[in-house]
């Protein structure tokens, strides 16, 4: 099977290495793991014995790029000093983490204004990623931000905010990962070829295309412009066939993961899907 830099996220349940195990049975060359419990703050230190068993099991593997989702706890827009002190020093945390594994970047949901204003929630992104990029300064991994659907009071769901913090850190470790349900759920159509071009025009001429390192390629339950975040399996959802399609298409050279669950054999069928379209 031809390189398609298409996976899904994978599971690292009894070890980091066993993402590689599920990432050959499902023949993909990129996948999406967590380094640690997602919900939970404590982590645990990845040994060096980890370390070497899960490059060996990377060198074994097809696999070409492997990336990190930072945990669903950090938010570097809150309104509390105290939970921005620890989403930044998590934040270092699954940097380092990256690094040691020789992961390309993280992917962090830019976080939740709360009381505040958008400029101040903004500008709270901006100082933490500052941060984290100066004390791993020794580090080349990406962090990037991803695209949310606009629940509540999250940022980053517009084109505009996302490039307001990344003009702001002003550093080429800053990057996008565009989520297909999400840009959806904040208004984004995709659902014909004119619609998903006008989307992909937009997002180059505000942000550029070379600020897209990864896409997360999921169905919407929520229908276009409802903020609703809740992902759906490939062409089952309001955004339909042909928006794949055209994202196997588009997004060609761009690592992309699906996150759907995992039950009835799903990633095989949705990865079956997403192959036909590329054929």
């Amino acid at each position: 099977m031809k390189n398609m830099l298409l996976g899904v996220h994978c599971s690292v349940g009894g070890g980091l290495q066993n993402a590689f195990d599920e990432a050959d049975l499902l023949g993909i060359d990129v996948f999406q793991i967590f380094t640690r419990n997602q919900r939970q703050w404590n982590s645990k230190i990845i040994s060096e014995e980890e370390k070497k068993i899960f490059s060996a099991a990377w060198k074994k593997s097809k696999v070409k790029t492997v990336f990190s989702h930072c945990s669903y706890l950090l938010n570097l827009a809150s309104d509390d000093p105290e939970l921005r002190k620890k989403s930044t020093v998590a934040l270092k945390d699954e940097v380092e983490r990256c690094h040691e594994l020789g992961l390309a970047w993280c992917v962090l949901h830019p976080g939740a204004a709360k009381g505040q204003n958008e400029n101040t929630a903004l500008g709270n992104v901006i100082r933490g990623l500052m941060q984290v990029l100066k004390e791993t300064a020794h580090s080349q991994v990406k962090i990037l931000l991803e695209n949310t659907a606009g629940q509540g009071t999250s940022i980053g769901h517009s084109f505009e905010q996302l490039k307001y913090i990344i003009n702001g850190v002003g550093s080429p470790r800053i990057g996008v990962c565009f989520d297909t349900c999400h840009a959806f759920a904040a208004g984004y159509d995709m659902r014909t070829k004119s619609a998903f071009e006008k989307t992909v025009t937009e997002f180059d001429a505000i942000i550029g295309m070379k600020n897209l390192f990864a896409v997360h390629l999921n169905d919407s339950r929520g229908k276009l412009g409802s903020s609703i975040d809740r992902h759906e399996h490939i062409g089952k959802g309001e955004l339909g066939m042909e928006a794949f399609r055209l994202a196997m298409s588009y997004f060609a050279a761009v690592p992309k993961v699906i996150e759907t669950n995992k039950e009835d054999d799903m990633d095989q069928k949705n990865l079956r899907l997403l192959r036909s379209f590329a054929v």
